[in-house]
């Protein structure tokens, strides 16, 4: 190869290589911090979920925290194999998990994603770091399939050895009892519960059996008669004794010997989020997690306006494809209202687009 025909040959490939990681990065939503006491410090949010609506959460925590606490934020999604629109039904299809790299937290509320080997080496270096992660919701059960984690945790494994617990069942009934938080008393001077007082979702109570005396749980899930947020708790054996809704776990990575600190809760609908206390209840984790000082009562109101959609499966094959959902609908000054699924039940409490 002549000296021209190598010049030409690496600027080819730069060109190619700049092109590639152009045509990659257009898929992560990308919110700069403002001043705060996070600035410096990188979240990656991860959504990719069938059910409970990450593709509207995600964004809405990340303009809080990146606009109002400082952090700078990266937020991925499931895309369609063509990279067109965002399909949440995709269990393949997120993108951008070359963002860990640089992250110094990763907030995720995937549902059984199935990530390629390139992509899960990316986790699992993130992981044998030892850096923090805050799981929500469907995180208990965030990938599936037989591969491994270093070749040491199953995808199958993650929630359980990651987050202190996997998928157990739905403690109150799915769509018609709602979830209370509650203190534990022991705990209640938890940083993480810094003005954490009135936390309530539509979402039903997660069973949780798995957790240790080495988990510190923060608050515990009351099962309610009804999703209005005043109705009352159950009576009889459902509450007694409560699930945990939100706990630390301290975890082992990959490699078997980097310890790390986890915190999750089972909560996580984008409907849950309407509580202001739940999305303080996360800040307060994302502070925490990442070595600050918890604020006293930190800013949790929206940047935007925040329309959330019911949680439910969506099954029509073609919905995403119609939807057209992407980064368009999500970045700052963007406020897009999705409809709610078929057969969701009415629920009022949350704001509507007119």
């Amino acid at each position: 190869m002549t000296r021209k025909t190598f010049s030409t040959f690496l600027l080819t490939t730069a060109l190619a290589t700049t092109g590639a990681l152009a045509d990659h990065h257009k898929h992560v939503l990308k919110f700069k911090g403002k001043d705060g006491p996070g600035k410096g410090k990188h979240i990656v949010l991860v959504a990719g979920d069938e059910e409970y609506r990450t593709e509207e959460s995600m964004p809405m925590l990340g303009k809080i925290l990146s606009q109002k606490h400082g952090f700078d934020c990266s937020v991925l999604f499931s895309w369609d194999p063509t990279g067109s629109y965002i399909d949440i039904n995709n269990q393949q299809g997120v993108r951008g998990w070359d963002q860990l790299k640089t992250a110094d937290l990763m907030l995720i509320g995937t549902r059984f994603r199935k990530p390629s080997d390139e992509d899960a080496k990316h986790i699992t270096e993130f992981m044998n770091a030892g850096k923090p992660i805050i799981g929500i919701r469907t995180a208990t059960h965030a990938f599936n399939g037989g591969q491994k984690f270093g070749g040491t945790i199953g995808f199958g494994e993650w929630g359980r050895k990651i987050l202190g617990e996997q998928w157990v069942s739905h403690h109150g009934g799915h769509k018609r009892e709602g979830a209370r938080g509650v203190i534990e008393k022991e705990n209640a001077d938890h940083p993480i519960l810094n003005s954490v007082k009135d936390v309530f979702g539509p979402s039903d109570v997660y069973g949780v059996k798995h957790l240790t005396d080495v988990d510190t749980i923060l608050m515990r899930g009351a099962v309610t008669k009804t999703l209005d947020p005043k109705s009352e708790p159950v009576e009889g054996k459902k509450n007694d004794p409560m699930q945990p809704l939100a706990w630390l776990h301290p975890y082992t990575a990959p490699d078997g010997k980097t310890k790390g600190t986890s915190f999750c809760t089972t909560m996580g609908a984008s409907v849950d989020l309407v509580s202001e206390d739940l999305r303080r209840l996360i800040v307060n984790a994302a502070y925490h997690l990442t070595g600050l000082e918890v604020p006293k009562k930190a800013d949790v109101d929206y940047v935007d306006p925040f329309y959330p959609s019911f949680y439910a499966f969506i099954r029509d094959k073609e919905y995403w494809k119609k939807a057209n959902l992407t980064l368009k609908d999500l970045e700052l000054g963007s406020s897009r209202a999705m409809p709610d699924p078929k057969g969701s039940p009415k629920w009022e409490w949350r704001p509507m687009k007119k």
